[in-house]
């Protein structure tokens, strides 16, 4: 079994209003250190599968097809085998 941590992030370019009223709520609440705030998706997903190639295909186009919109965002994740 692999367990993947995909991390998906609006690109640097595009403006996150959800980001904007974050740090504008922070600021209120007396965090002003707050400089600026992203905010983005945390996916976690088990294959039933060893072949950690097969994986990362699989994963690439789940990615690539379903889970990131590749206008607007980027993504990037971490395998953990042997569980």
């Amino acid at each position: 079994m692999i367990k993947a941590k995909v991390y998906i992030t609006l690109k640097s370019s595009v403006l996150d209003p959800q980001g904007k009223v974050v740090m504008n709520t922070l600021h209120t609440l007396g965090h002003a250190s707050v400089s600026d705030v992203r905010v983005s998706k945390f996916i976690e997903m088990k294959f039933d599968c060893d072949d950690e190639q097969q994986v990362i295909d699989e994963l690439e186009k789940i990615c690539d097809k379903i889970l990131a919109n590749p206008n607007t965002e980027t993504y990037y994740y971490d395998l953990e085998t042997g569980l």
